[in-house]
């Protein structure tokens, strides 16, 4: 009859380890053995040191960058649907030369393959929008942003963007992870993962989403998925109604000194099976969760609590307008979470359907004007609140969609644009950004990208290296490969960066 297993917890039988596990626990005792004796002939062998050995590491803990950084955070305000670059920031006088023509007639070439509807492809059409110069560096801006057109000398424009889908949640992917299908890192998990967070109270990764019931952007959470990297890089979503976060607030029947009580026990198991498996990275990530979870609960309701902001404040981000409210909250929801480490923050504009995003297929004129009263003003707030707090030069500030919008007219009874993956513009103002200037160029009637081409690739290499990283040394190993965020492609657009420290 077999005896009782008298074993401590934790303890290993020599009889049940398989050859591989053997030859695992060797390998790792024969270096921790090297490790341990070239620190004691140095001196450096401490108990701090040997604790610190056997214990999980803190998988969002700071980490040094690969080269001094230009910015500690990122604001992406991801204009979702695809604005149209024609109708907002990049200006093209010759569309009213060919307005009415065929597009053929321009482009002989052009195969109606572009949008994603084809059998509604009208003639070349102006933008509807007036345009008007601004600012020292005299950039031509729509009527639709009255309010961002302040600003424009704080601002590096990329009118030569262009991408690999004309479908909504391929070219969502690619915009956010580089790859246009969903199971890879995006760019915020990519971030945390290689720098960690500031913050031991809240996430580093944060999503804010539509919060007037229109719905999550196609493709939904796969948008902030950590993809192969460990789960706690993946974004931290705050849901837009209700409470932001589940179970924020303690159970009113457990009191502090008990829930300590309850995750000091779980974290003390953890512990000692990871002692075991110390290449277990979810479980340290398991781990952490638990422990930011119960900081959180003390963190987030104050950092979430616009009431603590005066009402100067509230006024500039225009939360007294009815039709921006709901923008200008969450864009000064993301001045308070970088103000208190938070590592990068993504606001979706818009929701999940056509008309219930930037995707003008009819009526570009209502479409963007609806959208772009919600947000011109807020993001006017928030830069100029950066600005005038000092935290503007270590925040970078990205204004962008998923793709561009074609110049031919969609046929309906209001017109619209279709897709176009080929040209896009955004901007990106901020965190080492070099101010009033213009990178690349698109054709005269906005269709291509056709001077300093930028692809996906390069504008994720360049948010990498204003953050401090080389793209090419961010990787992480997975089913035998080195993956990175810009694949075996990406550019840092240097004609944009300062060179200022």
């Amino acid at each position: 009859m077999p005896q009782p297993n008298s074993q401590p917890f934790g303890a290993i039988d020599p009889s049940n380890l398989s050859r591989r596990q053997m030859l695992r626990r060797c390998g790792m005792g024969m270096g921790l053995l090297g490790l341990a004796s070239l620190l004691e002939d140095q001196g450096l062998l401490t108990d701090q040191v040997a604790a610190a050995a056997s214990a999980p590491v803190n998988p969002l803990a700071q980490r040094p960058t690969h080269f001094p950084a230009k910015a500690r955070s990122v604001i992406w305000l991801f204009i979702n649907g695809g604005p149209s670059h024609i109708d907002t920031w990049d200006y093209k006088p010759d569309l009213a030369k060919w307005h009415g023509k065929p597009i053929t007639e321009f482009d002989p070439s052009f195969q109606n393959t572009t949008g994603f509807f084809r059998d509604a492809v009208g003639s070349v059409m102006k933008s509807p929008f007036e345009f008007r110069q601004y600012g020292e560096c005299g950039k031509w801006v729509s009527s639709l942003f009255p309010h961002l057109a302040q600003h424009v000398d704080k601002m590096a424009f990329v009118h030569s963007g262009f991408s690999e889908s004309n479908n909504h949640s391929p070219a969502l992917f690619m915009m956010n992870s580089g790859v246009p299908r969903m199971g890879h890192p995006c760019v915020g998990s990519w971030v945390s993962y290689g720098l960690g967070c500031e913050s031991r109270d809240l996430p580093a990764f944060v999503v804010l989403s539509d919060p007037l019931g229109r719905g999550l952007p196609k493709g939904q959470a796969a948008n902030w998925g950590a993809g192969f990297l460990p789960s706690v890089y993946q974004g931290t979503w705050l849901k837009p109604q209700g409470q932001p976060i589940e179970n924020l607030e303690r159970p009113q029947l457990v009191s502090d000194a008990q829930q300590r009580r309850h995750l000091d026990l779980l974290k003390q198991l953890n512990q000692r099976h990871f002692a075991q498996s110390a290449e277990e990275l979810e479980l340290a990530a398991r781990i952490e969760s638990f422990e930011l979870a119960y900081r959180m609960q003390s963190a987030a309701p104050e950092a979430l609590d616009l009431n603590r902001e005066p009402e100067h404040i509230h006024r500039s981000y225009g939360m007294q307008h009815k039709p921006c409210a709901h923008f200008a909250a969450q864009c000064l929801m993301a001045r308070r979470m970088v103000e208190r480490g938070v590592r990068f923050v993504q606001i979706y504009s818009g929701g999940n359907e056509n008309q219930l995003s930037w995707d003008g297929h009819s009526d570009i004129i209502g479409n963007h004007s609806q959208f772009a009263q919600e947000t011109d003003q807020p993001i006017a707030g928030l830069l100029a609140d950066l600005e005038q707090r000092g935290l503007l030069d270590s925040t970078l500030v990205i204004w962008g969609g998923e793709f561009g919008r074609l110049p031919i007219a969609q046929t309906g009874e209001k017109p619209g644009r279709d897709h176009n993956p080929h040209a896009l513009t955004f901007w990106m103002a901020g965190g080492g950004i070099k101010p009033g200037v213009s990178h690349g160029a698109t054709d005269e009637i906005g269709y291509k990208s056709v001077i300093d081409r930028a692809h996906v690739n390069d504008l994720h290499a360049t948010i990498l290296h204003l953050l401090g990283m080389d793209h090419t040394k961010l990787t992480y190993l997975y089913n035998g490969r080195r993956f990175r965020l810009t694949d075996v492609a990406g550019n840092v657009l240097h004609s944009i960066v300062s060179s200022s420290p």
